[in-house]
């Protein structure tokens, strides 16, 4: 005890800091148990508190459900709002902002103060927004609240500070941008049209002001009716009712003509003389019928009107299509001339922008872009050419292509791995795209300092796999894995494969990566596995396949052991073994209930197939049917490239491959693991009746309290994780090889009621759960939560009271699960089986007695249960590809509260110790006879870094309520800490932050925590999410460096950051949005444009809308509420590398350029004059003495 108190001593006074306290932390810091170590262990921990702060990074992908978009034509920056009252800011590669209203109101409308470094957004509670975007996290300077009126149009002048607001009543307000103060001048709907008029025209759907004459701003209602409004003399110059609902309008940028989109499909053109009629009604889409009647149409919902010096104007509007065509999709129309473009879009259009050479309205427009904002893309068209090229879009904007199921994230990866990736994928990039500079090229971004590689994998339902490059906080495609190419298509009417046609068989479950070895593996959600090497040469290859019959089953009851809380490992044989009921079956063997057996849910391709250069399939694991029903779906998996062998579980049991020479080295059930130190009592019960296949018939149980109690069952234990373990009355079996359907028959279509061999994809991104009766509320939620996560199907013994959990692509209906726990979720179940939750191959110590580190699997399971399995396996390169790997229990045992999610190894120094791994080699390269292709191994052997006492190592077990740390091979506890007891672990993980090492936890209730190692003292404690739903449970995961992400929306990857190192240096590698440009010169109008084209430029709203003339606006039609980015967002932006004294220097040295040049115009200016002088005073002289009649 005294040398334990001398360790504990060092570890705490080694480690000072304070904590951030929360109600979901168990206890203040790591407890360290009675048990005595074998000697000291001297472990310098460096973490503390201050090494730690959470912050959101920046946000990839496509902004989810947009609704505005906007474009700076100076800055080339665009702007995209959302439903969710995100603003997405995008520039050049490198660039990209992510803005949030706390409200979370809609963005109905965007409005870019062009060149001024600023924008204006208007949300669905009628608040208009003023944000600073001349700092690199833009942030809120005015807010101004409209209480009784509902915001529908802005409309902001170029080089204006008058910002038109037009509303739901029909009236028009106006907006001073620099104080955020509503004007006394209000164009009030009733003054706009004429008192004859007997209906209200209707909400305001338009407001700009006229090319010709800025005094003269023309309102449109959504009625029909045109009012042209003169400012000055504030009455109307004209009134136009059209029969028709107007949509949208937009001028000619010489002022003399507007045209109108309708929503009958229709263009009219205007001429603001004659506004009696329109001189010219078109229906582009709307052809007349043999009895002479149009098409009806669809309405224009927009239409832009622009012009072009070198060619005819262009007319480009979205809608308008004939209703008579069904199944026809969303389109842009281009009209240049007489020629027509439809451009089909794969989703409705939800907005769209012409950008133009010039910022005025009054010149010649010359477009070169189409921005076209879909329901789930960002499409940029090439105007300049005549076949309507799109650009490539440099944004990660396809993310959804295929809805995510799953996420990894790797940080500090090999430097190799991202290039070779990025040429390999760049072979099949698509061709066809325009070959000019992307038009979105605002902002500055620079390679900051603190970058190296990393890299995010995506899962999708479809069963592709996503490469993606992270490094610097972006997002680019490396390369995409087609899963379902190793599986024959499945074909309607044979078997099962009809209900396979409607929904995802190979969507993929998690994935697990090698980036040193190169070898990926994948978990389908047909309950398949398929391992992948990489190699730079394509090749010839018939896939392996192998076949296992995991449904072990032992119909037993499971009650806790005398002693609940076993203390410590104990060696195999120190229990008596307790009476368990199993079913032992050799591999191949065939019983009455196997003839039941069918083959695996997909069928993988036998002949020889070409696979290109990339990951090709080596292997291919999948479960079997047993008894007509489905094999459970895998919940861990875990590989080492070093050892050969891959290992995964479920609810039913544990298998082992050995992948190099394609055999199953280990199937077996989780009760059967223990052996002898099993610390549960398994009574055995009456065994479930048949099932009749021929009626299809099921059942029921004895009574109905039996099937409350089946609802009733705790989470933890029942189903924990997710992971249905219910029994299914099947006994082990071993995998088998790959033998194609004889003439034993057809397959049975049958399958059991309640539980279909595939659900639609478990999507990440979008779920709808439907939450079971229960008695208590914390069970239902936590149950179903899991369930979710984990992507099983549950279902009671009585299939009659089946639950079942599907997701949906309607977000609208995705729920959020309660934070409110019931503090039994916990407990024990004292029905239930385990499932494999978390396995983990390492150097470590199988046995108490063991003097070195051997090859071992780290077994956890539902029930809170570590088991260890000791591997033997031939050092020898030859012998490892002919002798079998052999396998052997060891019975020791651990038990934690919860279910098991992380194991992590560290030295006595408290360094990390990482799994060995064989370093790749390419099977397809040429043979060198000079150097034979051999397997070189790299391992991180436990007393490698240590002297000859410092053998041992330490290992972390976290589960969802508690982490403890044991040192091996004593297997003693030194240090025990209660994570939480309000809610549970979802994510945990043990990282590399500042040179060290944490745990990092992520809870239900949205807590993110970090706690030392191995001390488990904590370190951070943040509130992050309020609430959390199932898509950011399953798809936030941690990686080195203090970094996190987790799918923020369906659509969206949300990095985060809990490093504070990171956070100070956020500023620098974040791009900046705004650059000092110059802003265009207006073209030279001319002496006779300018005499008979109006008085533009001598209008002064100043003196119009100014408090002087107009007076002041209401108070209670608006309030006016300051924001936070003034003071907050200048701290910022003084931290960054553009301060406050860069902007002055660079605003110093603009007016320096702009002296220098106006002293140039100077010079030349006098130069002129003294020569016009000059030439006068000669012409003076020479005419001096003529007479008149000689001129």
């Amino acid at each position: 005890m005294k040398k334990f108190r001398k360790v504990l001593d060092g570890l705490t006074t080694s480690s000072p800091g304070g904590t951030i306290g929360s109600p979901s932390c168990g206890s203040a810091a790591g407890t360290p148990t009675a048990a005595p170590t074998p000697r000291e262990i001297d472990v310098q921990e460096t973490l503390t508190s201050d090494n730690f702060q959470l912050c959101k990074t920046v946000r990839h992908g496509f902004p989810y459900q947009p609704t505005a978009l906007a474009f700076d034509p100076v800055q080339k920056i665009l702007a995209i709002g959302s439903r969710s009252g995100g603003v997405r800011i995008l520039g050049r590669p490198g660039v990209d902002c992510f803005c949030q209203h706390e409200s979370g109101a809609a963005v109905l409308h965007l409005q870019f103060l062009i060149n001024e470094g600023a924008l204006v957004t208007a949300c669905a509670d009628d608040t208009l927004h003023l944000w600073n975007l001349r700092q690199r996290r833009p942030a809120v300077l005015h807010s101004l609240k409209f209480n009784r009126e509902r915001i529908t149009f802005c409309h902001l002048p170029f080089q204006s500070k008058w910002l038109y607001v037009g509303t739901e009543r029909g009236n028009t307000h106006i907006v001073n941008i620099e104080s955020f103060i509503l004007s006394g001048y209000v164009i009030m709907w009733n003054k706009a049209i004429e008192l004859s008029t007997k209906t209200h025209p209707g909400p305001v759907v338009h407001l700009s002001d006229s090319p010709k004459d800025e005094g003269k701003l023309l309102i449109g209602f959504e009625a029909g009716t045109i009012v042209q409004w003169d400012l000055r003399a504030k009455k109307a110059d004209f009134r136009i009712y059209y029969d028709e609902a107007i949509h949208s309008v937009s001028w000619h940028h010489e002022g003399k003509q507007f045209m109108c989109s309708h929503s009958d499909g229709s263009l009219t053109l205007w001429n603001p003389r004659n506004t009696t009629k329109p001189f010219q009604v078109t229906f582009p889409h709307g052809k007349i019928q043999k009895d002479g009647r149009k098409e009806s149409c669809k309405p224009i919902l927009k239409v832009e009107y622009k012009t072009s010096r070198s060619s005819e104007p262009f007319i480009i509007f979205s809608g308008g299509l004939s209703y008579d065509k069904a199944g026809r999709r969303p389109a842009l129309t281009i009209m240049h001339g007489k020629a027509i473009t439809v451009l089909e879009m794969g989703y409705p259009i939800v907005e769209f922008m012409v950008l133009c050479e010039t910022p005025y309205n009054n010149e010649v427009q010359e477009p070169y872009t189409v921005v076209v904002l879909l329901e789930k893309d960002l499409i940029v068209v090439d105007l300049t050419q005549s076949s309507f090229p799109v650009f490539e879009n440099p944004y990660p904007m396809d993310i959804h292509e295929s809805p995510v199921t799953c996420t990894a994230y790797f940080a500090d990866c090999p430097p190799d791995i991202i290039p070779i990736l990025y040429s390999i994928g760049a072979k099949h990039k698509k061709t066809g795209y325009s070959h000019k500079e992307w038009p979105v090229g605002g902002g500055t971004w620079t390679l900051g300092s603190h970058t190296y590689p990393e890299i995010i994998i995506t899962g999708h339902a479809d069963g592709s796999i996503k490469f993606w490059d992270a490094s610097a906080f972006t997002l680019q495609m490396l390369y995409k894995l087609k899963t379902s190419k190793v599986f024959e298509k499945p074909k309607a009417g044979e078997g099962r494969s009809a209900e396979m046609v409607e929904e995802d068989p190979f969507a993929v479950q998690m994935v697990s990566w090698c980036p040193q070895s190169r070898i990926f593996c994948v978990v389908g959600i047909s309950a398949h596995i398929i391992l992948y090497r990489f190699s730079k040469y394509d090749a010839n290859t018939q896939i392996v396949s192998l076949e296992v019959r995991l449904q072990c089953e032992s119909e037993d009851v499971i009650t806790p052991s005398e002693n609940e809380n076993y203390p410590c490992f104990s060696e195999q044989g120190s229990h008596s073994p307790q009476p368990h009921h199993q079913h032992p079956v050799s591999p191949g063997s065939r019983t009455p209930e196997g003839a039941k057996d069918r083959g695996p849910c997909l069928k993988v391709k036998e002949r020889v197939v070409r696979v290109p250069p990339g990951y090709q399939s080596d292997l291919v694991i999948q479960l079997l049917w047993v008894d007509g029903e489905p094999p459970q779906q895998i919940t861990s998996l875990d590989i080492n490239s070093a050892y050969g062998l891959l290992a995964f579980g479920n609810c039913n049991g544990l298998a082992v491959v050995d992948y190099l020479q394609k055999t199953v080295i280990l199937c077996m059930s989780t009760v059967d693991l223990y052996g002898a130190t099993d610390p549960y009592q398994r009574l055995t019960r009456s065994p479930r009746r048949n099932r009749q296949s021929t009626s299809g018939l099921t059942e029921l149980n004895d009574n109905q309290q039996s099937v409350d109690m089946e609802r009733s069952k705790s989470p933890t234990s029942d189903h924990v994780n997710g992971h249905c373990t219910s029994p299914t009355s099947q006994p082990c079996s071993a995998g088998k090889p790959r033998i194609p359907m004889g003439p034993e028959g057809p397959r049975l279509t049958r399958r059991g009621p309640g539980r279909p061999p595939f659900r639609k994809a478990q999507s990440a991104a979008c779920m709808e759960i439907s939450l079971p009766v229960s008695h208590t509320e914390g069970h239902a939620s936590r149950r179903a939560m899991l369930q979710q996560l984990h992507g099983v199907t549950m279902y009671s013994h009585d299939e009659h009271h089946t639950t079942s959990y599907c997701w949906n692509e309607r977000e609208s209906r995705e729920n959020s699960f309660s934070r409110s726990r019931s503090s039994s979720v916990s407990s024990i179940d004292r029905d239930t089986k385990e499932a494999i939750t978390t396995l983990q191959f390492g150097e470590s110590y199988g046995r108490k007695s063991d003097v070195l580190p051997t090859p071992c699997l780290w077994v956890g399971t539902s029930l809170g249960m570590v088991l260890l399995i000791p591997l033997s396996i031939p050092t020898d390169h030859e012998e490892r590809m002919e002798e079998a790997v052999t396998v052997g229990p060891s019975g020791a045992v651990q038990m934690l509260k919860g279910s098991i999610l992380r194991f992590a190894f560290l030295d006595c120094m408290g360094a990390l110790i990482q799994s060995p791994y064989e370093v790749w080699r390419d099977l397809n390269a040429p043979e060198d006879p000079d150097r034979p292709r051999r397997r070189k191994l790299v391992h991180f052997s436990p007393s490698s870094s240590q002297d000859a006492n410092g053998d041992g190592h330490l290992a972390v077990v976290c589960s969802e309520r508690q982490a403890k740390v044991f040192l091996m091979p004593s297997q003693a506890c030194l240090f025990v800490h209660n994570i939480t007891e309000s809610s549970f672990v979802l994510r945990a993980d043990v990282v590399s932050v500042c040179n060290s090492v944490c745990l990092a936890c992520f809870c239900a209730n949205g807590h993110v925590m970090t706690l030392s190692l191995p001390s488990l003292r904590p370190l951070m404690d943040v509130n992050y999410l309020p609430l959390t739903d199932m898509r950011i449970a399953r798809t936030f995961c941690f990686t080195n460096g203090g970094q996190a992400l987790y799918l923020s929306s369906p659509t969206e990857i949300q990095r985060i950051t809990y490093s504070q190192e990171m956070c100070d240096n956020l500023q620098e590698m974040l791009g900046e949005l705004f650059t000092p440009i110059e802003t265009p010169e207006a073209q030279n109008r001319g002496f006779l444009k300018g005499f008979f084209g109006g008085n533009a430029h001598a209008f002064d709203r100043e003196e119009l809308f100014g408090e002087a003339a107009a007076g002041k606006a209401s108070r209670s039609l608006a309030q006016h509420i300051p924001g936070q980015g003034g003071v907050e967002g200048m701290k910022m932006a003084a931290g960054g590398a553009v301060g406050e004294l860069a902007r002055a220097r660079i605003a110093l040295d603009e007016r320096g350029q702009r002296l220098g040049e106006l002293e140039e115009r100077t010079a030349l200016m006098m130069t002129s004059a003294e020569s016009f002088s000059k030439h006068a005073h000669e012409l003076m002289l020479k005419c001096k003495d003529k007479k008149w009649y000689q001129f």
